[in-house]
């Protein structure tokens, strides 16, 4: 078999061949059009130009090309096959560009793109979980990725520009000046136990009687951690003697399913895990720390990198969520 020796010896002359002999969109558009109307005077008035101007086109299609592309007839012109091929692909590319266009307009508007947002466990099931299945309905072109993990992780990831943002807190040891945040509130915590529990069979609501019990906790020196001890230590008693320390839920409900630990989870992943319209598992509630709960969080991003209009979409949309979770939260302390 041969081989061409200027596709062989140099394969970008056949490369932009058109392009650079002068192909212009305005020939593409002219012949797409003639295609259509078979006119030379009707495809110029379509494009509001001139008859010569079009005739010229042509005249300069032909040299381009190195083909007769069309053929004129009394009734106007006729397509050859040459013409006919070059017209089908400048449809494709005109309509292409205008594919390209609208997609950039979505993208500019907001209604299309990629968001990567974080979240600690609990605002992740309750606040951005919600914002996301209202986004596949009312921002289907939007795709969104979601890390879910511990503030200093996600303060990490959006500071490397691998978030567009995150529902947390910002670490102690970060430079706060970084971050725009708009706050949220203290994240409400759950002490939970499997359904056929000791305390839940008696009824108790001490704390005295469930720091008797093992526990589960993430390890020592995580927020929740520290939150749990402290509050514990407040009410005057001692820490539970035995603590199994981990940061994975999984691994928590496995072992309080088949132990009579009790573990501190945030208030929405309890209700989550708990409740019929959630996964319906066979944990409960204890009512022994109704006032539980981890230091106010909030929704983050970089001070220095704006939002994408698609980040922007859906920032502003979990911001409407926490107004009206706010609001009506409000509403049963002002009608006391």
């Amino acid at each position: 078999m041969m081989i061409s020796s200027a596709s062989s010896s140099n394969p970008g002359s056949i490369r932009d061949r058109l392009i650079r002999r002068g192909l212009k969109l305005t020939h593409l558009r002219l012949l797409a059009v003639l295609n259509e109307t078979g006119q030379i005077r009707a495809a110029a008035t379509k494009l509001a130009m001139t008859q010569p101007a079009a005739s010229r086109l042509l005249a300069e299609l032909d040299t381009i090309t190195g083909a007769k592309l069309y053929q004129r007839h009394p009734r106007g012109v006729v397509l050859t096959p040459f013409g006919l091929k070059l017209a089908d692909w400048a449809g494709k590319i005109l309509r292409d560009l205008d594919a390209a266009d609208r997609e950039i307009g979505e993208m500019e508007a907001g209604q299309s793109g990629f968001v990567s947002i974080g979240s600690v466990t609990g605002p992740a099931l309750d606040l951005v979980l919600p914002v996301l299945r209202q986004t596949r309905v009312t921002h289907p072109n939007i795709a969104s990725n979601i890390f879910v993990d511990t503030s200093d992780k996600l303060a990490e990831l959006l500071l490397s520009e691998r978030l567009d943002f995150f529902v947390g807190r910002i670490p102690p040891d970060v430079d706060h000046g970084r971050f725009a945040a708009r706050p949220v509130g203290p994240e409400p915590m759950s002490l939970i136990v499997r359904q056929d529990h000791p305390l839940i069979r008696t009824g108790s609501t001490s704390l005295a009687d469930c720091v008797e019990y093992d526990w589960v906790l993430q390890a020592p020196g995580g927020l929740l951690r520290r939150t749990v001890e402290t509050y514990i230590l407040s009410k005057g008693l001692s820490l539970p003697h035995r603590v199994f320390s981990t940061s994975s839920t999984l691994m928590t409900l496995a072992i309080i399913s088949q132990s009579n630990a009790i573990a501190a989870l945030s208030e929405a992943v309890a209700n989550f895990f708990s409740k019929a319209d959630g996964l319906n598992a066979r944990i409960a509630t204890l009512p022994a720390a109704p006032d539980l709960a981890v230091s106010p969080y909030s929704l983050l991003r970089s001070k220095d990198r704006p939002l994408s209009p698609a980040s922007q979409t859906i920032w502003d949309l979990v911001e409407d969520r926490l107004q009206a979770s706010q609001t009506q939260d409000q509403v049963p302390r002002l009608q006391k």
